[in-house]
């Protein structure tokens, strides 16, 4: 979801810069989550019109498939076109991104429904004063995905929750643990952590991708979840590269910087 949230957002900052009209596919028809999904043309005849003028040749298609590849010649192959299919994982304009990055977060705002539940469940569980920290769990695909690098076990994620404890004594700590593992045993995390507020939201996708976005600080393995979870409110975020900390304090960025670094 959220890489394609992020291939868009590339493909509308071109487009927006260069006077063009464009549609996502992808949220014509799946993850009908976010305000996007309403906008004029977001709808499943406009996918299959446009999926099939580009498989009979009608519409041309310019792919983005390789990282760091001199993209001159897509560019303006784009520009020549009228309407375009364009397709791939690198498809990256990163300075018009940044340019157009708030009429992004507008076309995915969450719709009323989503962000009343998730502004109520917060509510409900915390105080003014509480810290928030968001976890995100990644498991699934990336027991394999770069030969499992960043498959981290339980230990891995409290030992970076402790450290952010021990970083704010004096605050009352909240921790909001998502993600994509169904047999996570929350008593570990309770047995492990005390002295912390533990929450498993257990949400839908864009549950959990709007409570990490609401959360104070953002921490997980790196993912596009987490990184677009903190784009939203320019959120603090560490993506964790090691199985345990390094000396020191954790060390947070922000969207900005850390979106030109996805593998």
């Amino acid at each position: 979801m959220c890489n394609n949230m992020l291939q868009y957002g590339h493909a509308y900052a071109w487009a927006r810069e260069h006077g063009r009209k464009s549609v996502s596919m992808r949220f014509c028809y799946k993850y009908q989550y976010f305000h996007i999904c309403s906008t004029h043309y977001h709808n499943f005849f406009t996918y299959l019109f446009a999926k099939y003028m580009a498989k009979w040749g009608i519409m041309p298609v310019v792919s983005f498939h390789h990282a760091d590849e001199d993209t001159t010649e897509k560019e303006r192959r784009l520009e020549a076109a009228g309407n375009v299919l364009l397709e791939g994982w690198y498809v990256r304009f990163y300075d018009l991104f940044l340019k157009y990055k708030r009429e992004i977060l507008d076309l995915f705002a969450f719709k009323k429904s989503i962000l009343d539940k998730t502004r109520s469940y917060l509510d409900a569980a915390t105080a003014a004063d509480d810290l928030n920290l968001g976890i995100h769990i990644r498991r699934g695909d990336y027991k394999t995905w770069k030969g499992g690098r960043y498959y981290f076990d339980d230990a891995t994620y409290i030992g970076y929750i402790r450290r952010f404890a021990e970083e704010h004594p004096e605050r009352n700590i909240n921790v909001f643990i998502c993600g994509n593992d169904p047999s996570l045993d929350h008593t570990v995390y309770a047995a492990a952590l005390p002295t912390t507020n533990l929450f498993f939201p257990a949400g839908n996708p864009a549950e959990d991708l709007c409570l990490l976005s609401e959360c104070d600080y953002i921490m997980g393995a790196p993912s596009t979840f987490s990184l677009v979870a903190a784009m939203y409110h320019d959120r603090p975020i560490m993506w964790i590269y090691d199985k345990t900390p390094a000396d020191g304090d954790i060390m947070f960025r922000n969207f900005d910087t850390l979106f030109r670094r996805i593998e």
